[in-house]
Protein backbone atom coordinates (compact mmCIF):
# COMPACT_ATOMS: atom_id res chain seq x y z
CA UNK A 1 0.00 0.00 0.00
CA UNK A 2 2.90 2.78 1.05
CA UNK A 3 6.16 2.32 1.07
CA UNK A 4 9.01 4.76 2.21
CA UNK A 5 12.20 4.78 0.54
CA UNK A 6 15.21 6.18 2.38
CA UNK A 7 13.40 9.01 3.32
CA UNK A 8 15.09 12.11 4.82
CA UNK A 9 13.70 15.30 6.34
CA UNK A 10 15.92 18.24 7.45
CA UNK A 11 14.87 21.47 9.55
CA UNK A 12 17.27 24.40 9.58
CA UNK A 13 19.73 22.13 8.33
CA UNK A 14 19.71 19.56 10.49
CA UNK A 15 18.29 16.05 9.52
CA UNK A 16 15.19 15.40 11.89
CA UNK A 17 15.46 11.51 10.48
CA UNK A 18 17.55 10.44 7.42
CA UNK A 19 17.32 6.96 5.67
CA UNK A 20 14.04 5.96 6.78
CA UNK A 21 12.54 2.85 5.53
CA UNK A 22 9.49 0.93 5.84
CA UNK A 23 6.36 -0.55 4.50
CA UNK A 24 2.60 0.16 5.48
CA UNK A 25 0.91 -3.31 3.83
CA UNK A 26 -3.32 -3.62 3.98
CA UNK A 27 -4.70 -3.77 6.94
CA UNK A 28 -1.62 -2.83 9.25
CA UNK A 29 -2.14 -0.48 11.90
CA UNK A 30 1.28 0.95 12.99
CA UNK A 31 2.40 3.33 16.00
CA UNK A 32 4.53 5.88 15.33
CA UNK A 33 6.75 6.30 18.56
CA UNK A 34 9.65 8.87 19.47
CA UNK A 35 10.85 11.57 21.87
CA UNK A 36 9.76 15.24 21.16
CA UNK A 37 11.41 16.98 18.48
CA UNK A 38 12.13 13.01 16.87
CA UNK A 39 10.10 13.95 13.88
CA UNK A 40 7.03 12.53 14.18
CA UNK A 41 3.91 15.03 12.76
CA UNK A 42 6.47 15.66 10.29
CA UNK A 43 6.47 12.14 9.47
CA UNK A 44 3.06 12.20 8.87
CA UNK A 45 2.65 15.60 7.13
CA UNK A 46 5.11 14.26 4.52
CA UNK A 47 3.26 11.10 4.10
CA UNK A 48 0.23 13.65 3.55
CA UNK A 49 1.69 15.17 0.81
CA UNK A 50 1.28 18.35 3.04
CA UNK A 51 5.39 19.00 3.57
CA UNK A 52 8.27 17.64 0.94
CA UNK A 53 10.90 15.28 1.75
CA UNK A 54 14.82 16.27 1.07
CA UNK A 55 15.68 12.95 0.15
CA UNK A 56 13.83 9.29 -1.01
CA UNK A 57 10.83 9.15 -1.83
CA UNK A 58 6.91 7.98 -0.70
CA UNK A 59 5.44 5.52 -3.04
CA UNK A 60 1.15 4.87 -2.44
CA UNK A 61 0.24 1.61 -4.30
CA UNK A 62 3.69 1.54 -6.65
CA UNK A 63 2.98 5.21 -7.54
CA UNK A 64 5.85 8.07 -6.50
CA UNK A 65 3.45 10.52 -4.70
CA UNK A 66 5.06 13.30 -6.46
CA UNK A 67 4.30 12.55 -9.76
CA UNK A 68 0.14 11.42 -8.92
CA UNK A 69 -2.61 13.82 -8.29
CA UNK A 70 -2.47 15.04 -4.89
CA UNK A 71 -6.39 16.24 -4.21
CA UNK A 72 -7.08 12.38 -5.33
CA UNK A 73 -4.01 11.33 -3.08
CA UNK A 74 -5.54 12.97 0.11
CA UNK A 75 -8.73 11.35 -0.47
CA UNK A 76 -7.26 8.33 -0.08
CA UNK A 77 -4.66 8.83 2.83
CA UNK A 78 -6.60 10.83 5.23
CA UNK A 79 -4.30 12.97 7.46
CA UNK A 80 -6.39 13.84 11.06
CA UNK A 81 -4.82 15.60 13.95
CA UNK A 82 -5.73 17.40 17.03
CA UNK A 83 -7.03 20.44 15.74
CA UNK A 84 -9.46 20.36 12.79
CA UNK A 85 -10.63 23.57 11.09
CA UNK A 86 -14.22 24.35 10.17
CA UNK A 87 -16.24 26.99 8.74
CA UNK A 88 -19.37 28.48 10.33
CA UNK A 89 -22.50 27.05 10.22
CA UNK A 90 -24.11 23.19 10.99
CA UNK A 91 -22.62 19.83 11.74
CA UNK A 92 -24.15 19.11 8.87
CA UNK A 93 -23.28 21.98 6.60
CA UNK A 94 -19.61 21.13 7.49
CA UNK A 95 -19.91 17.05 6.79
CA UNK A 96 -21.60 18.07 3.26
CA UNK A 97 -19.51 20.76 2.44
CA UNK A 98 -15.97 18.68 1.69
CA UNK A 99 -18.81 16.59 -0.99
CA UNK A 100 -19.10 19.76 -3.32
CA UNK A 101 -15.37 19.28 -3.86
CA UNK A 102 -14.29 18.53 -7.36
CA UNK A 103 -12.84 15.10 -6.20
CA UNK A 104 -15.45 13.77 -4.52
CA UNK A 105 -17.93 14.37 -7.65
CA UNK A 106 -20.46 11.51 -8.05
CA UNK A 107 -20.38 10.73 -4.28
CA UNK A 108 -23.87 11.86 -2.11
CA UNK A 109 -24.30 12.58 1.54
CA UNK A 110 -25.16 9.24 2.99
CA UNK A 111 -27.35 10.46 5.53
CA UNK A 112 -28.60 6.83 6.75
CA UNK A 113 -24.45 5.53 7.62
CA UNK A 114 -24.19 9.63 9.53
CA UNK A 115 -27.81 9.35 11.58
CA UNK A 116 -26.80 5.70 12.43
CA UNK A 117 -22.85 6.12 13.46
CA UNK A 118 -24.49 9.33 15.70
CA UNK A 119 -26.90 6.74 17.54
CA UNK A 120 -24.30 4.42 18.00
CA UNK A 121 -22.39 7.27 19.47
CA UNK A 122 -25.24 8.58 21.47
CA UNK A 123 -25.52 11.33 19.54
CA UNK A 124 -29.63 12.10 18.96
CA UNK A 125 -30.95 13.26 15.56
CA UNK A 126 -30.63 16.97 15.97
CA UNK A 127 -26.58 16.81 16.41
CA UNK A 128 -26.32 17.39 12.59
CA UNK A 129 -28.08 20.85 13.02
CA UNK A 130 -26.13 22.15 16.03
CA UNK A 131 -23.95 24.98 14.81
CA UNK A 132 -19.94 24.11 14.98
CA UNK A 133 -19.36 26.99 17.15
CA UNK A 134 -21.54 25.20 20.04
CA UNK A 135 -19.56 21.88 20.34
CA UNK A 136 -17.19 20.87 22.95
CA UNK A 137 -13.84 19.37 22.16
CA UNK A 138 -14.51 15.99 21.55
CA UNK A 139 -17.76 16.42 19.01
CA UNK A 140 -16.22 18.20 16.87
CA UNK A 141 -13.35 15.92 16.58
CA UNK A 142 -16.10 13.21 16.19
CA UNK A 143 -17.49 15.62 13.14
CA UNK A 144 -13.88 15.93 11.87
CA UNK A 145 -13.45 12.17 11.69
CA UNK A 146 -17.33 11.86 10.30
CA UNK A 147 -16.08 14.34 7.37
CA UNK A 148 -13.18 12.10 6.78
CA UNK A 149 -14.67 8.62 6.72
CA UNK A 150 -17.37 9.30 4.82
CA UNK A 151 -14.94 10.17 1.81
CA UNK A 152 -13.68 6.04 2.27
CA UNK A 153 -9.89 6.58 2.88
CA UNK A 154 -7.89 3.48 2.54
CA UNK A 155 -5.05 4.55 5.24
CA UNK A 156 -5.83 7.10 8.00
CA UNK A 157 -2.49 9.20 9.16
CA UNK A 158 -3.82 10.24 13.20
CA UNK A 159 -1.49 12.73 14.61
CA UNK A 160 -2.92 12.98 18.37
CA UNK A 161 -6.50 12.99 17.12
CA UNK A 162 -7.89 12.41 21.13
CA UNK A 163 -5.41 14.08 22.84
CA UNK A 164 -6.79 16.87 25.40
CA UNK A 165 -10.05 14.61 25.48
CA UNK A 166 -12.06 13.09 28.02
CA UNK A 167 -12.25 9.90 28.35
CA UNK A 168 -15.65 9.37 26.90
CA UNK A 169 -14.52 11.46 24.03
CA UNK A 170 -11.65 8.94 23.27
CA UNK A 171 -13.71 5.65 23.33
CA UNK A 172 -16.27 7.15 21.03
CA UNK A 173 -12.91 7.89 18.35
CA UNK A 174 -11.69 4.98 19.13
CA UNK A 175 -14.59 3.09 18.40
CA UNK A 176 -15.06 5.12 15.15
CA UNK A 177 -11.80 3.48 13.77
CA UNK A 178 -12.76 0.45 14.96
CA UNK A 179 -15.72 0.67 13.14
CA UNK A 180 -13.69 1.76 9.61
CA UNK A 181 -11.06 -1.21 10.11
CA UNK A 182 -13.70 -3.41 10.63
CA UNK A 183 -15.56 -2.24 7.38
CA UNK A 184 -12.84 -3.03 4.98
CA UNK A 185 -9.52 -5.53 5.82
CA UNK A 186 -7.28 -3.45 3.84
CA UNK A 187 -7.91 -0.65 5.68
CA UNK A 188 -4.90 0.39 7.53
CA UNK A 189 -3.13 3.61 9.88
CA UNK A 190 -0.19 5.16 11.41
CA UNK A 191 -0.77 6.39 14.37
CA UNK A 192 0.81 9.16 16.92
CA UNK A 193 -0.21 9.10 20.21
CA UNK A 194 1.67 10.41 23.58
CA UNK A 195 -0.99 7.03 25.30
CA UNK A 196 0.95 4.03 25.34
CA UNK A 197 -2.40 2.13 26.63
CA UNK A 198 -4.18 4.13 23.35
CA UNK A 199 -1.34 2.29 21.07
CA UNK A 200 -1.55 -0.84 22.55
CA UNK A 201 -5.11 -1.25 22.07
CA UNK A 202 -5.31 0.14 18.74
CA UNK A 203 -1.69 -0.73 16.94
CA UNK A 204 0.16 -4.12 16.18
CA UNK A 205 3.40 -2.59 14.35
CA UNK A 206 5.60 0.12 15.56
CA UNK A 207 7.41 2.87 14.02
CA UNK A 208 10.38 4.25 16.52
CA UNK A 209 11.70 7.86 15.47
CA UNK A 210 15.12 9.07 16.82
CA UNK A 211 16.30 7.87 19.98
CA UNK A 212 13.53 6.80 21.80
Amino acid sequence: MLSVENAGRRVRDQWVWRGLDFRVTPGEAWAVSGPSGSGKTLLLRCLAALDPLDEGRILFEGRDTETINVPAYRARVLYLHQQPAFFEGTVEENLRAVLALAQHSGREFDQAWISGTLERLGKSPDFLQRPISALSGGEAQIVAFLRGLQISPTLLLLDEPTAALDPEAVGQIESLIEAWQAADPEHSLLWVSHDQGQLERMTSRRLLLGDG
